[in-house]
């Protein structure tokens, strides 16, 4: 009985943690390593979180502080909304926060046709950022995620999500949007107050969310959090119990990781290295990486050097490759500047004692 049981839980699929969610995506967002996760490239319909890549592209490609007047674009949008009238006049940046904070199809109607004349421009230019981030199980048919009339939708997998995220929390503009608890706005017709419908937001380690349903979809959310310099981006598909799954995902990573700090750019050195003898090699950032205590002994730092005949100061003449075991998770650019030798030689030995000693 006992050799029975264990065959069943060998052959079950096995989750450590209790996820009601179809598929589930635990990213570090500093370096795109896979934390935790399961069924992370099936596809599925992802509602509302479309409006992440409607956001990145708006901030990307518009002036953001542009006026905007609303078209009867608006006629074609249904179920949630912020509920904009034709005529009325609000900056492309309020429009944003009206679609992140309240999820609103009708902005994102406006957006689209502001950034690039008609919707199905703006969704060709969608997919586009989608090939480029490498999003190779993603398709998009509008920029709110509502399913078409003609059964179209939206789909995309845990994995292209969270590395979409990763992308868009790269700019500081998404950020603040992303984590905005309320923001009010005044236009030519009315004052309005938007509330985030991210309940995670209440919890002080959330830095941002996009929700997302349709009966279809069921519950999506795609969260980012950041807890003493781990910073994670959490994706659900399907998932009943997503606000709980979500806090317990983060519960669990930040229990169990750390940020070590990898490459210290005071102290970087390269040993024993001869043939920039007339230079000094030195990078520009640290380096920070979450690991459990047992992958920090895993860790190594892999110098390359370029054998450059001649160069200016400030040049790259390699970099220093961070690898978890056979992965390569970052490349710090490695620089150079000259050593001003005559000045060197005329030093005292006491100077150069303190510049030797300093260097480490």
């Amino acid at each position: 009985m006992k050799k029975f049981i264990l065959l069943l839980l060998l052959l079950l699929p096995l989750k450590c943690l209790a996820i009601s969610a179809s598929s589930a995506i635990a990213m570090d967002l500093d370096t795109g390593r896979v934390l935790y996760g399961y069924n992370l490239n099936e596809e599925r319909l992802i509602a509302s979180t479309t409006k992440i890549m409607t956001a990145i592209i708006a901030i990307e490609n518009g002036d953001l502080d542009k006026k905007v007047v609303v078209s009867d674009i608006i006629h074609e949008a249904f179920g949630s909304a912020i509920y904009i009238e034709v005529g009325e006049e609000i900056t492309l940046r309020d429009l944003l926060y009206g679609l992140m904070l309240r999820s609103g199809n009708d902005a994102a109607l406006v957006i689209a046709e502001t950034i690039s004349g008609s919707v199905d421009e703006f969704v060709y230019l969608m997919n586009d950022y989608a090939s480029n981030l490498e999003m190779t199980h993603t398709k998009f048919f509008n920029p709110h995620g509502l399913e078409e009339s003609n059964g179209n939708a939206n789909k995309s997998s845990v994995l292209d999500m969270a590395k979409l995220t990763k992308y868009a929390m790269e700019n500081s503009t998404f950020r603040e949007i992303f984590q905005t608890k309320e923001h009010t706005v005044k236009t030519n017709y009315k004052t309005y107050v938007w509330h985030n419908k991210n309940k995670l937001l209440r919890e002080d380690y959330i830095t941002g969310g996009k929700t997302g349903f349709t009966e279809l979809a069921r519950r999506t959310l795609v969260s980012t959090g950041s807890k003493n310099n781990v910073n994670i981006v959490v994706v659900t598909l399907n998932d009943p119990n997503d606000w709980a799954d979500h806090k317990e995902l983060y519960n669990d990573i930040f229990k169990n990781y750390q940020s070590y700090k990898i490459i210290n750019k005071k102290k970087f050195k390269v040993d024993n290295e001869e043939y920039y003898d007339d230079g000094e090699l030195f990078v520009k950032n640290d380096f920070y990486m979450a690991l459990t205590k047992k992958e920090l002994k895993k860790v190594t730092l892999n110098i390359n050097l370029m054998r450059l005949k001649n160069y200016n100061d400030d040049d790259i003449v390699g970099y220093a490759e961070v690898k978890l075991g056979k992965e390569i998770y970052h490349k710090e650019p490695i620089y150079i500047k000259k050593i001003n030798k005559d000045k060197e030689e005329n030093l005292t030995w006491w100077q150069k004692f303190r510049g030797w000693l300093f260097k480490w």
